[in-house]
């Protein structure tokens, strides 16, 4: 039995990455209620490898066309919609099991707001007097969507290290509801009180998370722990497409050198650590403090430094040469570097700056370390055009840098969110609002973004082929069958001489079977076009 039970609920969608679902801000939460003297537990729904088929929501029903069938290519996308995690039945039992007086729902992104109502549901069921409680991105910039969920007692906006120990304090002792930062309850004539989002304005007097709480072997890798943190809270940018930037209720505020090793010291005492993902796109914005951190990085680990990554992209202009040199011998084997797009036009839209010789010099400087390189372009943003789109994939192709195509999606609380909604281009409902989903049909339609993607993963293959071949294959003709015993790289072989020589991107079913995918023949003609103005260089 305990006090407070905090939930992350399990996640229904094409595919997953598990090593960006560890419950960080959950056991952020419960060490900052435990602090007040409160037990807690963590309900880890995602802490199990378990999933099954499903069908996709009524709101995603339409995507078939595009990952309907299996193709057993390099070029494949996605196929069976699927169910991540434990089941319903599983999360009741434990809900019951706990005994909470207060049940905590984490409810992050919005397209999967679904599942944490169904949970909030759920846990009513399981524990008719306990009280829930939904926080997270979606609940914090959707209030009212969430409250209109009967199951749902209070959404906590902002950062619930803040609000979530004084709603339980007001809970038990009768305190104000009103008081407590960041709370959205519903009044006695229906209508709600709104609380802005709280704010933790002190990060660094915030406690170390209860990472004892986390199920912390699931999310090793090779046997090694992988640990998950942020360094700030917020970013200083404003791109139009982000919900967190300057201009949020956010902000930014960085943490201190030492409150993070404090952070990474708990987690690593008595563990081997393998692997630390920085949750931050401003990581090294302030090179001073970036370089401060990796000296007390590698004090902690010594010789056994984990590998280091800061998987959300760097701002490449706030990356030096020193700065790429400290990040090699402090643990970081890859650079993931945010571009956003390589026209002037689009980034105007996005409001970001040019960083392009900023780009070009990472990506020297990451070359001369012995690193390996991404580089991310958003494609399918509203007005954005596919065409300009596939020279953003051009750009790549002719640069030593692996190409990460990011399909745009509306997120609550941005400014392209907006403009979407006054453009009437929202998803007709919150399971539409994700990447997978080819949430905008617009000036980039679905079949150019999903097209988009196609010719990023075909181009990441050639670089592939050219670092580890020195070549591509001549053109070819493609016959209606492979052999299915195969290997994958074969398979992609003989599909890519294929596309060099009739501009089909095609994908092979598990049975041999060799067919076309419905991708736009305009962009892969732009592509194959543009192919012949350069070279391709290796990932």
């Amino acid at each position: 039995m305990v006090d407070i039970l905090l939930i992350q609920p399990p996640i229904a969608d094409f595919y997953l990455t598990a090593k960006r679902t560890i419950p960080y801000g959950l056991a952020s939460i419960a060490a900052a209620a435990s602090r007040k003297g409160f037990s807690v537990e963590i309900l880890d729904a995602m802490a199990t490898a378990r999933s099954r088929v499903i069908s996709p929501p009524d709101g995603m029903g339409d995507l078939s066309p595009f990952y309907g069938r299996a193709d057993r290519s390099p070029f494949a996308l996605f196929h069976q919609f699927r169910h991540y995690g434990y089941s319903l039945e599983h999360i009741g039992r434990g809900v019951k099991a706990s005994g909470a007086f207060l049940v905590g729902i984490a409810s992050l992104f919005t397209a999967y707001s679904e599942m944490a109502l169904t949970v909030a549901r759920l846990v009513k069921s399981s524990l008719p007097d306990c009280i829930v409680v939904l926080g997270g991105h979606h609940p914090t910039t959707l209030p009212a969507a969430v409250m209109a969920e009967p199951a749902v007692d209070f959404v906590l906006r902002g950062e619930g290290e803040t609000g979530l120990p004084l709603l339980a304090r007001a809970l038990k002792a009768g305190g104000r509801l009103a008081d407590v930062p960041g709370i959205v309850f519903r009044r006695a004539d229906g209508s709600l009180h709104v609380d802005g989002p709280a704010l933790a304005r002190h990060p660094d007097q915030l406690p170390v998370p209860a990472f004892g709480l986390i199920r912390r072997k699931f999310y090793q890798r090779a046997g090694r722990d992988s640990i998950v943190t942020t360094a700030g809270r917020g970013c200083p940018l404003a791109c139009s497409y982000c919900a967190t930037g300057r201009g949020s209720w956010m902000g930014f505020r960085k943490r201190s050198v030492s409150a993070v090793l404090r952070e990474i010291r708990s987690a690593s005492e008595k563990r081997q650590v393998g692997f630390i993902d920085f949750e931050d796109e401003n990581l090294t914005m302030d090179r001073k403090w970036f370089l401060e951190l990796m000296e007390g990085i590698r004090e902690i680990f010594g010789q056994s430094l984990p590998e280091l990554r800061a998987m959300n992209g760097l701002f490449p202009p706030s990356l030096s040469e020193t700065v790429v040199k400290v990040m090699r011998i402090s643990g970081f084997r890859t650079l993931n570097l945010s571009l956003g797009s390589a026209d002037r036009g689009q980034l105007v839209r996005f409001n970001r700056p040019d960083v392009r010789k900023a780009f070009d010099r990472a990506l020297e400087w990451a070359r001369r370390e012995g690193l390996s390189t991404v580089g991310y372009i958003i494609v399918g943003a509203p007005d954005q055009d596919p065409l300009v789109s596939v020279d953003d994939l051009l750009f790549l192709a002719r640069r030593r840098v692996l190409a990460g195509v990011s399909v745009f999606y509306p997120a609550p609380g941005s400014t392209d969110y907006g403009r979407c909604r006054e453009l009437g281009l929202l998803p007709a409902s919150f399971d539409g609002m994700r990447a997978t989903a080819l949430p905008v049909d617009q000036r980039t339609s679905r079949t150019d973004s999903v097209t988009l993607l196609r010719l990023g993963r075909t181009l990441n293959f050639m670089k592939h082929l050219l670092s580890t071949e020195g070549a591509l294959p001549r053109p070819a003709p493609m016959g209606k069958r492979v052999d299915p015993a195969l290997e994958r790289r074969e398979i992609g072989t003989k599909l890519l001489a294929a596309f060099l020589m009739d501009g089909v991107i095609r994908g092979v079913e598990p049975d041999g079977t060799v067919y076309a995918h419905r991708v736009s023949g305009r962009l892969c003609r732009r592509f194959l076009s543009g192919l012949e103005a350069g070279p391709v260089l290796g990932g």
